[in-house]
């Protein structure tokens, strides 16, 4: 028998490789002679570089850049011959900020523009973005800025690159970018389908979890509309109504924008990249994962896209998850669903002791 596990990480408890090797241990404990592929998976949200990692062979490049903050930050890339990959919150993350300091009109994506330009002065022709956890809701004006872009205020005033100055935005230049959109390729990976602006999109859906408030939240949206409207007046694309414009605090519009970037779905490129298709033809059983099975699941997280392989190719598939609603799994068409939680006596356990319940759901998966 030939058991595929393709799993997302398991957030705040184990990294998708953690839960491939826990899973294939308990597997291997009731039946010895099963043949196990692993592929961990990812969505293109905060950790898919490591996931990459997995897959090719890639070269870690360190370099100092602006934190969401514009503090000096060390942040790194992954480059592999002229391909380079670049996670957002590495420069521009909720995680390099204290709870206390999270305030999206005052952030930045300044610092992902310079490991970007760093890239491209290295060589890079190629750069896939990944745009989850970041702190910022500015447009991807930081980015730009960062590129060679400057923005102007109706008095002539140079603005900074941050969220609540979006609105103030009268003449986007773009004399000093350095970007040669003829010789670059740069694919936005997103995991979200939300629109720039309005009640879906990206300041009311994400800044109050990066700090604002209700009146921040309205000046954020009426920000990013005025800047898609400038866009259109200064004779860029109209971005915003575009399906992922919003990611990353409308970062994912603004680099459609700016640079003619091309918005990439998270798990489909990691489908292509670890050539997942192939394997699901050839194994018995499909297992896959996450840490929470919810109704966002089926907005291209990475079960979604792992059931869309096994039921084009008939193949029953297993869910093993922290939590999950049941009725989403039947949606998907999981022939079972595990959780770790109904075998824990809280979510604190659940996290804590993750790794041991997998290897016994893994046992009982191989009976």
């Amino acid at each position: 028998m030939k058991i595929l596990i393709a799993p997302d990480k398991f957030k705040g408890s184990l990294s998708a490789k953690e839960v491939c090797s826990a899973l294939a241990e308990g597997l291997r404990k009731s039946n010895p002679i099963v043949e196990i592929i692993k592929r961990p998976m990812a969505d293109g949200g905060d950790g898919s570089l490591e996931v990459l990692a997995h897959y090719l062979a890639l070269e870690t490049v360190t370099i100092t850049v602006k934190d969401p903050l514009f503090r000096p930050v060390e942040a790194s890339y992954q480059i592999s011959n002229q391909t380079a990959y670049i996670e957002m919150s590495a420069a521009s993350g909720l995680v390099l900020l204290q709870e206390n300091e999270r305030n999206c009109l005052e952030t930045s994506s300044i610092g992902t523009g310079e490991l970007i330009k760093d890239a491209l002065e290295k060589g890079a022709t190629q750069i896939y973005l990944f745009i989850g956890g970041s702190a910022t809701n500015d447009g991807g004006v930081g980015i730009a800025y960062a590129l060679g872009y400057r923005f102007w205020a109706e008095e002539g005033n140079l603005l900074k690159p941050i969220g609540k100055n979006l609105g103030w935005i009268d003449k986007i230049d773009s004399a000093e970018m350095c970007v040669d959109l003829e010789k670059v390729e740069i694919k936005v990976i997103c995991d979200v389908n939300n629109p720039f602006y309005g009640k879906n999109g990206a300041a009311y859906v994400y800044a109050p979890q990066k700090g604002a408030d209700t009146d921040a939240v309205e000046l954020l949206d009426n920000g990013l509309k005025h800047l898609a409207s400038q866009f259109i007046q200064q004779g860029y694309d109209d971005i915003a109504d575009v399906k992922g414009a919003g990611a990353a605090g409308g970062v994912g519009g603004g680099m459609m924008a700016f640079f003619n970037a091309n918005l990439v779905s998270g798990i489909q490129t990691f489908l292509e990249l670890t050539q997942l298709e192939r394997e699901i033809k050839s194994c018995d059983l499909v297992i896959t994962g996450e840490g929470k099975l919810d109704t966002q699941t089926e907005q291209g997280k990475v079960i979604s896209g792992v059931c869309a392989l096994a039921q084009k190719y008939d193949k029953p598939i297993i869910a093993v998850c922290g939590a999950a609603e049941k009725k989403v799994g039947r949606q998907l068409g999981l022939s079972k669903i595990y959780t770790i939680l109904e075998r824990s006596k809280s979510v604190k356990e659940a996290m804590e002791k993750a790794a041991e319940k997998l290897v016994a759901i893994g046992k009982e998966i191989a009976l």
